[in-house]
């Protein structure tokens, strides 16, 4: 064959698979518009989540930002001294803002908007942050029931095995036993020491188990507690307490 007939007749081929491949899309026209038009909504929509999602997580950042910045403010009795020539006076003295004259005062005056925080954007990062606080904030205040149910909304929506679902599990357990309901408390203690979660401190778990025990009147198993912390923690630091508390 030659060379002009195999030119031309790779011509034809290609004219046969042009007009085979139009025919083909006229005939299904409607349906890749359709699906053209289904990625576009798709990624229009995706890209509005992600816009929605940043302005949200924006918002509840700056939030807890607000809320933060009365949680960490400096706490400066109104009886201290007066400072030294060159020093920062005790602004507490003079009513300056930024400062408190207690703690109580400071974390009364951070747990609104620790909680505005912790409601408005609940599902976020910041939002558990907050929330975490507001319960901690309630515990060091003395209202144990209150913050014992913030420390479960906590775990409820980080779930047990995230950095702020283990602090408040322990933190729950602290408060329970801080506001003497000891039985409680134990089982949160025993609960968290038997779990599979190697994340947990084990080791000051136990030590805070045997505690619970010794408040609760049970010697017998703060003694069993403190024993098995030695066994299966021979190196932790708190292994020096357990022997003395066995001591005692």
């Amino acid at each position: 064959m030659k060379t002009k007939e195999r030119h031309q007749l790779k011509e034809n081929e290609l004219a046969q698979m042009l007009a085979a491949a139009r025919e083909n899309y006229e005939k299904h026209k409607r349906v890749v518009t359709g699906i053209l038009l289904v990625v576009i909504v798709v990624g229009a929509v995706v890209a509005g989540v992600l816009a929605w999602r940043g302005q949200t997580e924006a918002r509840a950042e700056q939030l807890l930002g607000e809320a933060m910045v009365t949680f960490n403010a400096r706490v400066i009795p109104v009886t201290a001294e007066p400072a030294a020539p060159g020093e920062v006076p005790a602004a507490a003295t003079i009513g300056a803002t930024g400062t408190f004259p207690t703690v109580a005062a400071k974390l009364n005056a951070a747990l609104p908007k620790l909680k505005a925080a912790a409601d408005a954007y609940p599902e976020t990062e910041a939002g558990l942050t907050a929330r975490y606080h507001y319960a901690s904030s309630l515990a060091a205040l003395g209202r144990h029931d209150e913050a014992v149910k913030a420390f479960d909304e906590v775990v409820a929506r980080a779930g047990n095995d995230s950095l702020y679902g283990r602090m408040a599990r322990l933190g729950k357990a602290d408060t329970l036993v801080r506001a003497g309901q000891y039985d409680a408390a134990i089982a949160t203690w025993k609960e968290l020491a038997s779990g599979a979660d190697e994340a947990l401190p084990k080791d000051a778990i136990l030590m805070e188990l045997g505690k619970a025990y010794q408040a609760a009147g049970n010697a017998e198993e703060a003694r069993k507690t403190f024993t098995q912390l030695i066994d299966e923690h021979p190196t932790s630091p708190y292994t020096a307490e357990a022997r003395a508390e066995l001591g005692s």
